[in-house]
């Protein structure tokens, strides 16, 4: 018998929608898992993904990109690369594999959501493919960094920090859960494929698999490189999802989903890549600054999509997004050098007298701002004075991130009226926000968020003892071999600053 050609078929197969006679419509989709938003079942049926695959196709790439990712990092394995690495750059993957690995894993469980929950067949059958690739990241992203453990043993943390109270793996987890774990199938399918994929995924995965290449890191460059062409396939869920709640009239709904999970996206991203992009990537091997990248990507690309399905650029855009491009991310990275022992990578401080012209190029007024407090840094490394550069305090953590409140550094750049954080009190309790968006987030559903401490309440309530740094830093399973130090042992403080306009002025 001969064999079908694929186009009479594919349809048939992918697309298998029905009405129910012997149950009914919500048995099979409860609101709490499936949240139709008050579309009809029968409206949600023409939900067409943009990338189609049939399950050979699928085994068939997927076979093929293992074999070559795995295969690569046979032979890395055997050789020296990542000893020669850059310190910053390893900094910046051992970042990324314990913020990242075990939260693909975990978002396998938002892709199964939609498997079973999406509203209609196709969008089911595209979810399952996702499934799949999500456990294949988790599974790469916790392999690959175990056949580093005898060149460095925190890549033990690509499989442990989601398992631990450390501060950053809390903010992170924080997000996730919300988008992977906690969500319905609608509200997933934006928020996961179309706000967060789309959105930052797909472009983070590019620019660090084409700086680990330029660095020299094959291993890791391969790997990005093989996750992000699974990404870039189903993430293509949304699109369909937005459109399908902007025909039935539920443009409202779409809105305020992509606006909340793009502004809690935007901090871990900015924490995350603005300080591997700006600090960690070796200054040679830099092509954009990471304002630069999200200019181009998110701000351009990523609105104009906004735009194209119809929906509107969230409200916060112009006042508290793009002003935050400027600072943000600087002062997360001299927060997260300065409590360097609370993570477990090698903060890379990356203000070396080239790097600082490099940032004052790229962020004008940096130097006034940013870098006078490294001015103050350096001197005391160099007169010896290594504890004065270390925290005695814990900082104030926003009660939606999870990250600590770096309002002064915004206030300090001129970019925000005050330096004090915004409060809300509920139910007797008061709660603190980096920011006027993540104060929103908290108020349009503070039964979702009230109630979770942050870390510092944890510590004022007396939940980690002793009281001091030790115990946090227990609290937060870091033992002393595993805490971070300055990745190039303050190399870059050996001589004081002087811009470099100011050195050509002296030459004449």
């Amino acid at each position: 018998m001969p064999s079908l050609e694929r186009s009479q078929w594919y349809d048939l197969t992918r697309d298998m929608n029905w009405t129910f006679s012997y149950v009914n419509e919500e048995e099979v989709f409860p609101e709490e898992m499936s949240n139709s938003y008050g579309v009809a079942a029968q409206d949600w049926w023409p939900w067409d993904e943009p990338y189609k695959v049939t399950y050979t196709e699928y085994v068939h790439n997927q076979y093929g990109k293992d074999a070559s990712v795995y295969a690569v990092n046979a032979v890395v394995g055997r050789s020296k690369i990542f000893e020669s690495l850059d310190p910053g750059w390893k900094s910046a993957i051992l970042a990324h594999y314990g913020a990242i690995a075990v939260p693909e894993y975990v978002a396998g469980i938002g892709e199964s959501r939609m498997g079973r929950f999406g509203r209609a067949a196709a969008w089911r059958n595209m979810a399952m493919y996702g499934t799949l690739d999500e456990t294949r990241h988790g599974q790469i992203q916790t392999y690959f960094p175990y056949g580093l453990l005898a060149k460095e043993p925190r890549a033990d943390w690509a499989h442990k920090a989601f398992h631990t109270n450390e501060w950053a793996a809390i903010a992170a987890r924080s997000l996730f859960d919300d988008m992977f774990a906690a969500n319905d199938a609608v509200s997933t399918a934006i928020q996961l494929t179309f706000t967060f994929e789309t959105g930052f995924t797909n472009l983070q995965f590019l620019g660090m698999a084409a700086d680990a290449m330029k660095v020299g890191d094959v291993d890791f460059g391969s790997l990005i490189s093989s996750i992000q062409t699974d990404e870039a396939r189903h993430s293509q869920q949304g699109e369909p999802t937005v459109k399908i709640l902007i025909e039935q009239g539920r443009k409202d709904v779409a809105q305020k989903l992509v606006d909340h999970m793009f502004w809690r996206s935007w901090k871990v991203f900015a924490l995350l890549t603005g300080l591997s992009m700006d600090y960690y990537t070796p200054l040679e091997h830099r092509t954009h600054s990471f304002k630069e990248f999200m200019e181009e990507f998110i701000v351009k690309q990523f609105l104009e999509q906004f735009r194209d399905f119809g929906l509107e650029k969230p409200w916060y855009w112009d006042e508290h997004f793009l002003p935050e491009l400027d600072w943000l991310h600087h002062a997360y990275h001299e927060g997260v050098w300065t409590w360097r022992p609370t993570v477990w990578w090698n903060p890379d401080a990356g203000v070396s007298p080239e790097e600082r012209d490099w940032l004052e190029s790229k962020y004008p007024g940096w130097n006034e701002t940013f870098g006078r407090h490294w001015d103050v840094v350096g001197e005391n490394i160099r007169d010896g004075h290594e504890e004065l550069t270390l925290p005695e305090t814990l900082p104030i953590v926003c009660n939606m991130c999870q990250v600590p409140i770096c309002t002064p550094a915004g206030h300090a750049a001129g970019k925000l009226d005050s330096p004090l954080p915004h409060t809300v009190i509920h139910e007797g309790r008061q709660y603190n926000f980096c920011s006027v968006p993540c104060k929103w987030i908290f108020e349009e559903q503070p039964e979702r968020f009230a109630g979770h401490t942050t870390l510092v309440d944890r510590f004022l309530a007396g939940e980690i003892q002793p009281p001091d740094l030790a115990g946090a830093l227990a609290y937060m399973s870091l033992s002393p071999e595993e805490c971070g130090r300055d990745a190039t042992n303050y190399s870059w403080a050996q001589k004081p600053y002087i811009p470099a306009a100011t050195l050509v002025a002296a030459d004449h």
